[in-house]
């Protein structure tokens, strides 16, 4: 690629029928339905009560309250219901309520807190309730039908608790259970014990979905337990969190003293020798709640990115009109006396930041829906078969090793491989299983930790941008307000660190390595072909990564002490965001593949798809090679910075500079593509104004 006048950009931000393609819903006539459901609501009433002042104050208005009509009325509450429970999303929900919360937080974090907020208290009944749990509980959260007179039930998720815990370890809650009546021949009656601290939806919660341990030999562990407003004791919902951010959602610490059935347990429960034993911990629970919504707040920090692009552009292109001397046909009013290099290479950063932000979230959302169904049966079956604990670890020996088998195969140019064994093995649910979820266990906490971590950084750049405008109340596109909420995405449901422990460990599995291994033999082919994409960063990069991996899985640093031991977050967490760099670059490419793959056949796009695609395909080379300097800037600080001095790295020390030089020559061209990206940006035709109130 150059950049002679022939060389075609795109020449307006991407709208549906790219997204479509991209995100791969485009055959999916209910999620697009929802999609725009969900956009009305957002430049519609949410961006009027933003714009009238309604993030300022920490009551619960009436204003406010009318977000749930509208949810309702769009099908926002249904995208996260079983059809069967009055649902509206068959098969791809994680995908459908990514793509909802992504347009939602297109204008506001809080209000698209606020639409999710039942799936979170319901997260705990739909993963691991009883199916009666399942269904009473759905069909409570159920939009009401026309002629339907029922009062409708709002959830809030009660983890969190006040200092010393709020929720820093998950493991650790002082909230109790105990037994507070049974008798002979009659269902257990507890008592539940909890003060709340942030908890979201407790101005209107009909139901909570509560995290207590056990503080009576009567009950052997921790659970979690239903509770209702309606129940014998105190429902309190306690005073407003006087939080700065998220101020279209409701936030409180609440008390709880409540009695309930034991038939409340999530999950359900045995009872052995006078012991009520919850057949989950809440541990278990919640570990399975929050690999799947852990990923929408990811996306949340991923559209406000993308929204700022528009906003960015139209203030720098119109700063200077009107001045003395700059007229129209000048460079300074066509162009913005700000749109040059320096804006326009940040504002590069800021668009590839964002799709790839976009990118990984999306992946992940459709990662679920395709691991969800498998686990589901397997897990069955295993169940069905009496088969857990170390007996289960033991049964996966086997598709462990097939599924690194499978994945060795597909390194492999399909016209040389065993097709028969690829296919028998994909066939295989358990091979599946052990298969994606290894890939989910990393892909979820990557995107949580990087879209919001990083991408709260990259924000700050956006806000920079508008210049004084960026800190006012006014700024176009809201941009202030989406950088401060940003600050709350990447703290809720787990802040960095906790992202980076699990990675740390999920990064370690053998399948996931051979995954990566087979991500580098793919990149490394398809950069021989298509070496403007950016593949030999990401594929230089991971060889980078795995290398490192495990030099300090096997290595001690200058005085003795363990690389690889779980404490040394010095070293483990650096390799984690570097992981998380290059997943994100590497989501990023294989949409803009999709793309180019899918977009040529498109009846809208089809026409204008080689602007886009060049673009997307630039922004993707550019961002590779973001990862890869940042995957190179941290091993060497790794691998140096823990050694007496480089002379005594001896082999090693030889294996990683081939390796880096490897990675630095990866990264020829890819100026010359952020250059092309800055161009573009200079170019672009945009709307006269922003489609949602100011």
């Amino acid at each position: 690629m150059t950049t002679n006048e022939s060389y075609q950009t795109m020449k307006m931000l991407p709208g549906d029928e790219i997204r479509q393609i991209m995100w791969r819903y485009a055959d999916r006539y209910d999620i697009q339905m929802a999609v725009m459901g969900a956009r009305s609501v957002a430049r519609g009433l949410v961006a009027r009560l933003v714009a009238n002042g309604e993030r300022n104050t920490h009551e619960w208005t009436e204003g406010k309250n009318a977000l749930y009509q509208a949810f309702d009325e769009s099908g926002i509450t249904a995208a996260g219901l079983d059809i069967e429970c009055g649902g509206i999303i068959e098969g791809p929900r994680n995908h459908a309520l990514g793509l909802i919360a992504f347009e939602l937080s297109w204008v506001d974090g809080g209000a698209t807190t606020t639409s999710l907020i039942n799936n979170l208290a319901l997260g705990p009944i739909v993963e691991k309730g009883t199916p009666e749990q399942r269904e009473h509980y759905m069909k409570a959260c159920a939009p009401l039908q026309p002629g339907e007179k029922r009062r409708v039930a709002r959830g809030a998720f009660a983890l969190t608790e006040p200092l010393p815990y709020v929720g820093v370890d998950t493991g650790v809650v002082s909230g109790r259970v105990t037994v507070a009546e049974w008798e002979e021949g009659k269902e257990p009656i507890l008592r539940v014990e909890k003060r709340g601290r942030f908890l979201t939806n407790m101005a209107v919660a009909t139901f909570v979905t509560a995290a207590v341990e056990t503080a009576d030999p009567r009950i052997k562990s921790s659970c979690m337990v239903i509770l209702e407003d309606t129940d014998e004791g105190v429902f309190d919902r306690g005073a407003p969190t006087l939080k700065l951010v998220h101020q279209l959602s409701n936030t409180h610490d609440p008390i709880f003293n409540l009695k309930v059935p034991a038939s409340r347990i999530v999950g359900g429960y045995t009872v052995k020798d006078g012991v009520i034993i919850p057949n989950l911990t809440h541990s278990e629970i919640i570990e399975a709640v929050f690999a799947r919504t852990r990923v929408t707040v990811g996306l949340m920090t991923a559209a406000k990115l993308l929204s700022a692009v528009e906003p960015v552009i139209r203030y720098q292109r119109g700063r200077f009109r009107g001045a003395a001397g700059i007229e129209p046909g000048t460079p300074r009013y066509d162009l913005g006396l700000q749109m040059k290099e320096d804006a326009l290479q940040r504002l590069a950063d800021v668009w590839a930041t964002g799709e790839a932000a976009a990118a990984l979230g999306f992946e992940t959302t459709r990662a679920f829906d395709a691991f969800t169904p498998v686990e589901s049966n397997v897990l069955e079956d295993f169940k069905k078969a009496g088969v857990s604990g170390r007996a289960l670890m033991k049964a996966l020996r086997k598709p462990q090793a097939d599924a690194i088998e499978l994945l060795g195969l597909l390194k492999q140019p399909e016209a040389s491989r065993d097709n028969a064994r690829v296919a028998a093995l994909q066939a295989d649910p358990l091979v599946q299983y052990v298969w994606q979820s290894a890939l989910c266990n990393v892909l979820c906490p990557a995107t949580k930790l990087w879209d919001t971590g990083w991408g709260a950084n990259v924000l700050r750049e956006a806000v920079s941008l508008m210049g004084g405008y960026g800190i006012t109340e006014d700024c176009p596109g809201f941009l202030f307000a989406k950088w401060t909420d940003a600050q709350l995405e990447a703290t809720y449901e787990g802040p960095e660190v906790v992202q980076r422990r699990q990675i740390s460990v999920t990064m370690n599995n053998e399948v996931f390595l051979a995954q990566v291994d087979t991500w580098i033999a793919n990149l490394t082919a398809l950069a021989a072909v298509k070496p403007e994409t950016g593949a030999a960063a990401i594929a230089a990069g991971l060889d980078l990564w795995r290398w490192m991996r495990a030099y300090v899985s096997s290595n001690k640093d200058a005085e003795g002490r363990a690389l690889g031991q779980s404490t040394r977050h010095g070293v483990l967490f650096p390799l984690a965001d570097a992981l998380s760099w290059l997943l994100a670059a590497r989501a990023l490419l294989d949409d803009v593949l999709e793309l180019a793959a899918k977009g040529p056949e498109h009846p809208v796009v089809g026409p204008e798809i080689e602007g886009y695609v060049n673009t997307f395909t630039d922004l993707a080379c550019m961002q590779a090679a973001r990862a890869a300097a940042e995957v190179g800037r941290i091993c060497s600080e790794l691998f140096y910075g823990y050694a007496a001095s480089a002379e005594q790295t001896g082999a090693d020390g030889a294996a990683f500079q081939s390796l880096r030089a490897t990675l630095d020559a990866s990264l020829a061209g890819t100026r010359l593509a952020k250059d092309r990206v800055a161009k573009a940006l200079s170019q672009i035709m945009i709307p006269e104004a922003l489609d949602y109130p100011q």
